[in-house]
Order: C-alpha cells, then sequence, then structure tokens
C-alpha cells in the first residue's frame, strides 16, 4: 500500500537510532535508493519516441545544458546548489504526493485539486519553518553524518532560524484554516468520495508531524516513500502502456516491457545498470564528477517529469486507468 510506504523507513531509523554506524548506513541506502530513481525518467523518455517527440529540443539540450550549469556552480558556490536542489527535491517530492491524491480523486469524479494542493504545500511549508526555527536541528542532522552536500543544505537553514520561529504561528492558522475548508469540501462530495484518497491524505499528515518531531525519521520516510512510489506507478503505467502492445510497439521501451522479463526484469535490469555507475563513480570519480552526474540526473528527472506525467494526456489517464472523460 503505497499510502504507508514511509513507515518502514521511520521504523528503521528508531531500531537504528542507538547505534551511529547503522543508522549512517541507513541513511545511505535511502539516499541511494532516492538516486536510483530519478534516472528511471530517463528511460521513459529516450525509451519512447512518442514521450521524446512531446517537447524534442527541450529533450535534446537539457542534459547538456543542465551539465554545464550544475559544472560552473560547484566552482563557485556549491552552498547554493545544494540549497536549490534540496528545496527543487522537496517541492518535487511534495508534487508527487499531490500528483498520487489527484488519482484518487480523479477516479471519484473529482476534477478539481486546488485546494488540495495549498493544503498539502502548507503542510511542507510548515515542516521547513519548523525544523529551521528549532536550534537543535542543526546538531541533530551533523551527528548523523549527511555528507558534505547536505551538510552546507543545514547551515544554510540554520542562518534563518529567527524569521522561521517568527513565521511558525501565521503558517499554523494557515494550515487549521485550509485543512478545515478541506474536509468541508470533502463533506459536501457525499456518495462521490474516495475513502482511498482520504487514507492517503491522512497517512500524508503523519508523515509531516513525524518530521515535524523526529526530523531524521521524517525526512527518510519523505525521501524513501518517494522513491517507492514512482518505481510503483512507473510499474503500473508500464503494464498499461506497453504490455499489450497497443502502445509504443516500435519503441526500445516497449520492446524491453514485453519481453519474456517482462517489466519485472526491465527495473532489474536498470537497477543494475545504475549500482554499476554509482560503484564506478566511488572508484573512479572526483568529486565534481559526482556532483554533476547527481544533479545533473536528479535535475532532469524532476524538470521532464513535468511534461510526461500530465494527468489530462489520454495516453497517461489510460496508463494511469483514469476514467477518460476526465483524460
Amino acid at each position: 500500500m503505497v499510502a504507508l510506504a514511509w513507515v518502514p523507513f521511520v521504523m528503521a531509523v528508531h531500531l537504528a537510532e542507538h547505534d551511529p554506524e547503522l543508522l549512517r548506513g541507513l541513511i545511505s541506502a535511502t539516499f541511494l535508493l532516492s538516486f536510483a530513481h530519478q534516472p528511471l525518467t530517463l528511460a521513459l523518455v529516450y525509451g519512447d519516441a512518442e514521450q521524446f517527440r512531446l517537447r524534442r529540443a527541450v529533450f535534446t539540450l537539457s542534459p547538456l545544458i543542465f551539465a554545464i550549469a550544475i559544472m560552473v556552480a560547484t566552482q563557485f558556490d556549491p552552498l547554493v546548489l545544494a540549497v536549490v536542489a534540496g528545496l527543487w527535491n522537496a517541492e518535487h517530492t511534495l508534487m508527487q504526493r499531490y500528483g498520487i491524491t489527484r488519482i484518487y480523486g480523479r477516479k471519484a469524479g473529482q476534477d478539481d485539486g486546488r485546494l488540495e494542493k495549498a493544503m498539502l504545500f502548507s503542510w511542507l511549508a510548515l515542516a521547513v519553518v519548523v525544523v529551521a526555527g528549532d536550534g537543535r536541528t542543526p546538531g541533530r542532522l551533523a551527528r548523523m553524518g549527511l555528507g558534505d552536500t547536505n551538510r552546507l543544505a543545514v547551515e544554510m537553514l540554520s542562518r534563518f532560524r529567527s524569521v522561521a520561529a517568527v513565521l511558525v504561528v501565521p503558517v499554523v492558522l494557515l494550515v487549521a484554516a485550509l485543512v478545515l475548508a478541506w474536509l468541508r469540501s470533502e463533506g459536501r462530495t457525499g456518495a462521490r468520495a474516495n475513502p482511498a484518497k482520504w487514507v492517503y491524505v491522512a497517512t500524508t499528515a503523519c508523515l509531516f508531524l513525524v518530521i515535524l518531531i523526529d526530523p531524521i525519521a521524517g525526512l527518510l520516510g519523505y525521501v524513501g516513500a518517494h522513491a517507492i512510489e514512482y518505481f510503483v506507478i512507473v510499474h503500473q503505467s508500464l503494464g498499461r502502456r506497453y504490455a499489450d502492445g497497443s502502445s509504443g510497439q516500435s519503441s526500445a521501451l516497449g520492446r524491453a516491457v514485453r519481453a519474456r522479463p517482462g517489466r519485472v526484469g526491465f527495473l532489474a535490469v536498470y537497477l543494475g545498470v545504475i549500482l554499476a555507475v554509482v560503484t564506478l563513480l566511488q572508484w573512479y570519480g572526483s568529486v565534481t564528477i559526482y556532483l554533476v552526474v547527481f544533479f545533473t540526473l536528479g535535475g532532469l528527472h524532476v524538470f521532464y517529469d513535468g511534461f510526461i506525467w500530465k494527468l489530462r494526456r489520454p495516453a497517461v489517464a489510460r496508463s494511469l486507468d483514469l476514467p477518460k472523460r476526465l483524460a
């Protein structure tokens, strides 16, 4: 159940919290999982000519532009790069949770998610100001060995502690107002309400509550669940879009999915390639090469997802089993 994908990560943190080495290993494994899902977007774009034609010029030039921009940024101020990447990923992760919420809503005939988006972003804003305003945050994160890039981001976050502390009360009031408005809106849907959506929204609220109480456990749950959910969504989408041969028959991705190993085989090979890339970077890559590869793939993942997962595109709607009248 994707709604609870964050729970194992939170439980693992609490089981490992008294063993620093084990906890650092858990953190490394979670961030490796997070990195592993990102290049999958590139396979979806470059493995399917139909996807590629959506934004041919963008998909052709973006890798080079991202790589050059990130290489330049690493030479001037890695701190700014780390903060921008962290905030962009936080927003992207939240947008995926919003997208899943909309999938549940669309299946129940609910076609307007503006209030849900505002509510979810208010939860993220509350998490940011509370964690940033807590004087214990830098020490907590520093002891966890999150690496130089994340350490720099934490240092930048701590500079805004006094501002964040002032913003806590206004953001709490905003969260309360939006939650009440959403509950009233859901109450008016009557028979059209989707209990699965309520469960997903409720578990998302619980995840943000964990972030407020235990930032380390909440962060790993937020990051790890995002990757798990993405693999699940892609697995389902590949099956509906390619497995029956009705779409992308001549694409490399379609042929790979319809081969005997199927979707599981394709994802297994993909993960093997990612593991090999990470191993080569560890053995032979410099810090600059690592940062360029990591941030380029991550940036392209976030950037491309905004093009290829539009729920109103008929092919996307079919792959996620959405009603045609809302596609």
